[in-house]
């Protein structure tokens, strides 16, 4: 499961980095430890190709409360042609999420370990999400929503956890933010781990493990 993530990379250059046409929100500071329930920067498959900023956590549009979102973090890649909280997104509701790093624990040490993982060169990269709207039934409020995708681990993950996030190639991104509908059976070849040498990890401190925590200690490297 990949449950937090940084976004350092203002709005602004994300827009650029991504041949983006505009800006429609964003996160307003720096965030090195964003937590679910929080926004998260992304672009959905509306056609626009703009960046927004949806809830972390995926509240179907047929959910009673929006507490449900708070278990949808993550969709696992086997399963989310199937689940029913998943199947009518990646059908249609597509989107990328626009980070440039994510920590995960090494699930064999007491306590667990954290670890960093981001790109070699420090540039963001997009991982295939879903999005959704959903209203409130007692006021009327729109949440928009989204969840991340994940498949199995990579050379450089496996020691560490056995899921990681589904990154996307460019080719990969553009095929994922086509605005029609698609069957899984075009989405699945997508779903795959990053080639080994596309990120870089290393140990950080245990201050990462509380979302209050949200400062650059929290992707300072420990000594080996």
């Amino acid at each position: 499961m990949c449950g937090r993530v940084t976004v350092q990379t203002p709005a602004a250059d994300l827009a650029r980095e991504f041949a983006l046409t505009g800006i429609r929100s964003a996160i307003e500071r720096p965030r090195y430890n964003l937590a679910p329930t929080q926004l998260m920067p992304l672009v959905i498959n509306d056609g626009q190709r703009m960046l927004d900023a949806y809830r972390w956590g995926l509240i179907p549009s047929w959910a009673k409360d929006a507490s449900i979102g708070n278990k949808l973090i993550n969709a696992r890649c086997e399963t989310v042609a199937e689940k029913p909280s998943f199947r009518s997104a990646l059908k249609r509701r597509r989107c990328l999420l626009l980070v440039d790093g994510f920590y995960e624990w090494k699930q064999t040490t007491k306590p667990k370990t954290p670890f960093f993982f981001h790109r070699k060169d420090r540039r963001p990269f997009a991982i295939a999400g879903l999005w959704e709207e959903w209203t409130a039934p007692d006021t009327g409020e729109v949440v928009r929503s989204c969840t991340l995708i994940t498949t199995g681990p990579n050379a450089l993950m496996a020691p560490i956890h056995d899921r990681m996030p589904v990154i996307l190639s460019p080719a990969g991104q553009e095929q994922w933010l086509r605005p029609e509908p698609m069957d899984a059976a075009e989405l699945q070849p997508l779903l795959v781990a990053c080639a080994d040498d596309f990120l870089d990890a290393y140990e950080v401190a245990r201050v990462v493990n509380s979302p209050t925590n949200d400062v650059p200690d929290c992707i300072e490297r420990i000594a080996a």
